[in-house]
């Protein structure tokens, strides 16, 4: 008698425990249904070969995943989209993305509830009334720098003297270019673009840190990347790509948002452009085209 009623308060257990999951499944499953989803195709470049294949550099290629991202968890980053280049060829191209490509982006992106982030140098994101550090900065002594993270060596290594190339070091300094102060002058007074000012929602930051700091408390994991230059600040700022994927963050840079400096060996095919977003591909990075990110937003009601 015991032994049966053992069975049935066991057996009673295992349902109940079924039942719940089920229960809890299901309201996951309902939780997730509910969500805004950003649905993607990120493409990024294998350094595989298919079954079969020899193992060459000619028999690599591009692959894409889908991913159906939470809206509340990505954001569209804006990297030093400003009114001017020192390079006219530079400043031409990307004029042109900005009203063929970004400004339409941005419009639906905010119509559809995509958070927009926009860095624009920390010089240039103090002057914005939407700049998060400006809390933080009000706290501090009229004129106080923006902090840094603080270093994890007490001596600075290398020496100050060795990365400003001065004093013993100064022998190994690139030569002074005689048209440098001709670019300062073109680049005076450098600003935002016009067409691209912060808007309803959109926030500021000035240093990856104040990036960073805004995505965790949004809980935003996934960063669409946009701007200028291709080969420089996107991938090399402290609150661009490289950075960014280093601190855990999946990192997405919208393809033809975006244009390089290039050389005169490079100009003719925008290789330098067309390099920086391969080179993120091949190193756990992604791209996609403006118009995937547009087709996958959530159709509004």
């Amino acid at each position: 008698m015991l032994r049966a009623s053992l069975l049935v308060v066991a057996v009673f257990c295992q349902v109940s425990a079924v039942s719940a999951q089920e229960a809890t499944s299901g309201s996951e499953t309902g939780a997730l249904s509910e969500q805004r989803i950003l649905h993607v195709k990120p493409r990024y470049y294998r350094w595989h070969v298919d079954v079969g294949e020899e193992w060459l550099e000619k028999n690599t290629g591009y692959a894409c995943l889908e991913w159906d991202i939470p809206m509340s968890q990505a954001a569209l980053v804006l990297v030093d989209v400003w009114d001017r280049h020192y390079l006219k060829e530079p400043e031409d191209r990307a004029e042109r993305i900005i009203q063929e490509t970004i400004r339409p982006l941005l419009k639906t992106c905010r119509t559809a509830g995509l958070q927009i982030i926009h860095a624009p140098s920390p010089s240039q994101a103090q002057k914005c009334a939407a700049w998060v550090g400006r809390e933080k900065q009000k706290e501090l002594p009229a004129g106080a720098p923006i902090p840094k993270t603080a270093s994890v060596s007490a001596k600075p290594w290398p020496p100050a003297q060795f990365r400003g190339k001065s004093g013993p070091y100064a022998k190994y300094a690139r030569p002074a270019e005689p048209m440098a102060s001709d670019r300062l002058r073109i680049l005076k007074g450098l600003c935002l673009h016009p067409d691209v000012q912060p808007e309803g929602a959109d926030v500021v930051v000035a240093t990856g840190q104040e990036l960073h700091e805004f995505c965790r408390d949004r809980g935003i994991l996934f960063l669409f990347y946009l701007g200028f230059n291709t080969n420089m600040c996107i991938l090399q700022r402290d609150y661009g790509t490289m950075a960014m994927h280093t601190r855990g963050y999946e990192i997405i840079v919208v393809r033809d948002c975006t244009t390089g400096m290039e050389s005169f060996e490079t100009q003719d095919g925008l290789w330098q452009t067309r390099g920086a977003i391969l080179f993120l591909e091949m190193n756990r990075k992604y791209s996609i085209l403006s118009k995937e990110l547009l087709a996958g937003l959530p159709k509004q009601d």
